[in-house]
């Protein structure tokens, strides 16, 4: 039968069976229509339910397009230990692109650690660390996207003008004037997070303004990127207002970051996306069995909607909580309570954003604090929370050596009172399928994985940085 394909007892029609919701072809809609009356009826029952159209395919005009200048900037910006309280941190050695711009950890350790990746480890010298970050370093895939108005796992910075300036975020009406994109005032953030790049308190200069207000450290790192001959430079080059490097304040620094990151990690060459452009042979046929899943029975795409495979909002999973959690300004215990800790309402609680998958093999671990080690693990986990959450172990989290932090570690896991609370909210429904069907699953999300964008990205690393300060390697 031309333009079928039989997988799994039923028929896949190629791209004809799914519908993008943009589509506008009513030409294409009647040829479609003439081919189903052609087809018979025991075909239709025996053809896997969809429950959720197909997104139409990205393209480069559904990114900001940002400056190739500012863009080579942020390059140097992004691997230089200079943005650091201490002079020790990048912001590449969270979001390393060896490691799928993550950091490959469970819970990482920033500010006052030495290495990269699983080497990693916490120093033990006076400065030692006093706290785990909080959460699981996100992958920085498409982070350009025009689509895109909230960031964070809890939704802390989005697009809004509560405080006239462009966004919600917490510097709240302190906020600095000229970040130009949603990516540009994200950038800022980890720089002034004291476990993250600033340091601990009296350590620095960095650490001790933010103490003070949040605002006041970013023109310190500012006057700190200028000095340095070769940055005042490149900042003239590559911002037509910038006449001279006095000029140079913390959001030129903010919007070169943005500019290297979102050109840097564009991805949507991945086998999927080649499938949506209209390639019928770029999925194999476990990966098609898997979309079939991820757009129907399992109903992956009720959250993981849209182009870029997310739809923004917020959901309790039930994931193992542990580490020393996100809390909020006063709250007494060790817990992350997600989107609460940023609306203060308690439909809120343990609800965190939903991730983009594009490239998601690559960003392991996974969940918010990387609870599962493996895709399987938790695509497991979405299918029935309460009995992974039943089986899951301590092991299982990636965390670096700290003695002195491990007493803290799994408080909340073993805190029955908070666990009981944290049973009260799911968003997710038990799901039967399979061991092929989940193993057809995890294959579909390997089909997001991008070739070229992933294998050959338009800057690298560095060799060096003007700061003449180490560059993190693999």
């Amino acid at each position: 039968m031309s333009g079928l394909h039989q997988v799994a007892g039923g028929f896949n029609f190629g791209l004809g069976r799914y519908r993008h919701k943009s589509t506008s072809d009513q030409g294409g809609g009647q040829r479609l229509l003439h081919l189903f009356r052609s087809i018979p009826l025991v075909v239709f029952l025996s053809a896997p339910a969809l429950a959720a159209d197909l997104p139409p395919p990205l393209n480069e005009d559904d990114f900001i397009a940002f400056d190739k200048k500012q863009a080579a900037l942020g390059q140097l910006l992004f691997y230089d230990r200079i943005l650091s309280g201490n002079r020790n941190i990048a912001c590449a050695t969270c979001h390393h692109p060896s490691l799928g711009t993550g950091d490959g950890l469970s819970l990482g350790i920033g500010e006052g650690g030495e290495g990269l990746g699983r080497h990693r480890t916490a120093l033990v010298a006076e400065n030692r660390i006093k706290k785990r970050i909080p959460r699981n370093a996100p992958g920085l895939w498409n982070l350009g996207a025009k689509e895109l108005h909230t960031l964070f796992h809890d939704g802390r910075l989005s697009i809004s003008d509560d405080y006239e300036n462009g966004f919600n975020s917490p510097a709240e009406e302190w906020l600095p004037e000229g970040l130009e994109t949603l990516l540009g005032a994200q950038a800022i953030f980890p720089l002034v997070a004291q476990f993250e790049m600033a340091g601990n308190p009296k350590e620095n200069e960095i650490a001790g303004a933010v103490h003070d207000r949040i605002d006041a450290s970013w023109p310190i790192l500012a006057k700190r990127v200028r000095v340095i001959p070769e940055y005042g430079k490149l900042f003239v080059e590559a911002f037509d207002h910038i006449e001279e490097p006095a000029q140079v304040t913390i959001s030129e620094i903010a919007n070169a970051l943005a500019a290297f990151q979102a050109i840097e990690w564009t991805s949507f060459d991945s086998p999927f996306d080649q499938f949506l452009s209209g390639d019928d042979n770029a999925l194999s046929a476990e990966q098609k069995r898997g979309l079939d899943l991820f757009y129907g029975k399992a109903n992956c795409a009720s959250c993981h909607s849209g182009q870029l495979l997310s739809d923004q909002k917020f959901h309790a999973l039930g994931l193992p909580p542990f580490g020393p959690g996100r809390t909020r300004r006063f709250d007494p215990m060790v817990r992350d309570v997600g989107r609460m800790g940023e609306s203060d309402r308690l439909e809120d609680a343990y609800r965190f954003r939903t991730p983009m998958l594009r490239n998601v093999e690559l960003t392991a671990p996974y969940g918010h604090n990387g609870a599962y080690p493996t895709l399987e693990g938790i695509v497991r986990h979405h299918l029935d929370s309460h009995a992974m959450l039943e089986s899951w172990q301590p092991d299982m989290a990636n965390l670096p050596e700290a003695p002195w932090l491990e007493p803290i570690d799994f408080v909340v896991f073993n805190d029955k009172r908070e666990m009981a609370r944290h049973a009260r909210f799911r968003d997710i429904e038990p799901i039967s399928l399979t061991d092929r069907e989940i193993a057809d699953l995890v294959a579909f999300l390997k089909a997001l994985t991008g070739t070229r964008s992933v294998s050959e990205p338009p800057f690298g690393i560095p060799e060096s940085v003007p700061s003449g300060l180490p560059v993190d390697r693999p």
